[in-house]
């Protein structure tokens, strides 16, 4: 079972936030729940992926899901902030259960671009897999909660982040204060675009609750965390807070970048998110099957 924890909501306007940790990738998914209308939007649901085996399941999935049916909610969206390097996402497979639209960013269009020439796969195509691609500055509502898009680029180019009334779903953006932000050195990523979205971030309200993408601990931290405040960000995240300089950050997360593996899911994974967690279409032998490409990172 997934670490779960609740952050709650402030008053009128504010989601309750349910977190659960999937520790294969250090990955956390979000329930953002209107307490008035008891509607919800999930975020970053996760479909298991074993490397060693390509074998995929839906436990993560299914368990944010049976939390989701046990507190009485109804789904109103299925989000993804961008598309996953280190996991499989589920947004299809949960479009299907709930019945709820499933969005991502834009750019999401651009990125399938760049790695349309990385697999040789002219196919390889979002539009048919997601109801909706925002815009930078698009709004939309989870209940009676107004939610605004953030194009957040640097991780990917087309990452966005939701603000929530006071949560902003701030992805592969920022990590924990103590331990930093996340990389920037995939296919169409840049440390300098990375710094302009965390800033962007830190410009918030200073009680706004910040959600990320992952954590993994600390070498001072076992237990995994994931919400912090634009405040906390601001005066004690490792690489940027207390106004550190964008060329200072540039120089350190490029460097710390220079020294990190791909992730083990990386090659499996574009090519089933850029498909909304779809598998590519079954072969002749009714098998689907992932590429590699061979000396291309």
């Amino acid at each position: 079972m997934a670490t779960m924890k609740i952050s709650k909501s402030t008053g009128p306007g504010s989601p309750r936030v349910a977190g659960f940790y999937e520790p294969d990738t250090g990955s956390v998914q979000y329930v953002a729940v209107c307490e008035a209308t008891k509607k919800a939007a999930l975020i970053d649901v996760v479909q298991g992926f074993d490397p060693t085996s390509a074998s995929t399941d839906m436990a993560p999935a299914q368990e944010v899901l049976d939390w989701v049916l046990a507190e009485g909610l109804t789904v109103e969206w299925v989000l993804d902030t961008h598309p996953h390097a280190d996991h499989l996402m589920a947004s299809c497979w949960l479009k299907e259960k709930t019945g709820a639209p499933n969005a991502i960013g834009e750019k999401v269009r651009e990125i399938a671009g760049l790695w349309r020439d990385l697999y040789n796969e002219p196919h390889l195509d979002p539009e048919p897999h997601f109801d909706r691609f925002f815009s930078d500055g698009d709004t939309f509502r989870i209940g009676d909660i107004d939610v605004r898009v953030m194009l957040s680029p640097g991780h990917t180019l087309g990452s966005v982040t939701y603000v929530a009334g006071d949560a902003a779903f701030a992805h592969d953006t920022f990590m924990q204060p103590d331990a930093g932000t996340a990389r920037a050195d995939f296919p169409g990523g840049s440390a300098a675009d990375l710094f302009e979205s965390l800033q962007a971030i830190l410009a918030l309200r200073d009680e706004t609750r910040v959600f990320i993408g992952h954590d993994y601990g600390t070498s001072d931290r076992d237990e995994p965390a994931w919400d912090s405040t634009v405040a906390q960000q601001k005066a004690s995240n490792k690489h940027v807070g207390g106004g550190v300089s964008k060329e200072d950050y540039v120089k350190l997360r490029e460097e710390r970048d220079a020294t990190l593996g791909l992730p083990d899911r990386m090659l499996a994974a574009l090519q089933v998110n850029l498909r909304g967690g779809k598998l590519p279409e079954a072969e002749a032998d009714g098998h689907s099957y992932l590429k590699t490409p061979i000396n291309r990172f």
